[in-house]
């Protein structure tokens, strides 16, 4: 990673007025997919990416337990999804598994509140001292 991909930030127009994170929070040039909760067996959709059913959406800021994104489609409260993201300019894709906390509408699409859940099955250690790292070099 390098300086230029993150920053400090906070956007003066919160969801929902005020900013409810305990933690630091970085401006990233990173792009998240979520995967579909239960894809129909006989159905196969297919993303302009080639990928089945994914939906990608531009990840608007991150922290440790917490990302905030822009998705084209709206996602239902209290859904848990997994999400794959992919940090800055780098391959490497974590996976992980996310809480739908909130979904706002935009006018260009839906600003939406994700909580990263700690999970033995997913990367969540690897994201934890990726976005660490992240924070130091800030």
């Amino acid at each position: 990673m390098i300086d230029d991909d993150y920053g400090f930030g906070i956007e003066d127009e919160l969801p929902s007025g005020k900013d409810l994170r305990e933690e630091y929070r970085l401006t990233a040039r990173a792009r998240a997919w979520i995967l579909p909760e239960s894809p129909e067996p006989e159905v196969e959709p297919t993303t302009p990416d080639g990928v089945s059913g994914r939906l990608e959406c531009q990840v608007r800021d991150i922290s440790a337990r917490g990302i905030s994104l822009l998705c084209e489609e709206s996602l239902s409260i209290g859904s848990i999804l997994i999400a794959e993201v992919s940090l800055g300019e780098h391959a490497q894709h974590f996976r992980l598994s996310v809480e739908v906390m909130w979904c706002r509408e935009a006018e260009w699409g839906y600003l939406i509140g994700v909580r990263v859940l700690e999970s033995d099955e997913t990367d969540y250690l690897d994201w934890i001292e990726a976005v660490a790292r992240a924070l130091s070099e800030s």
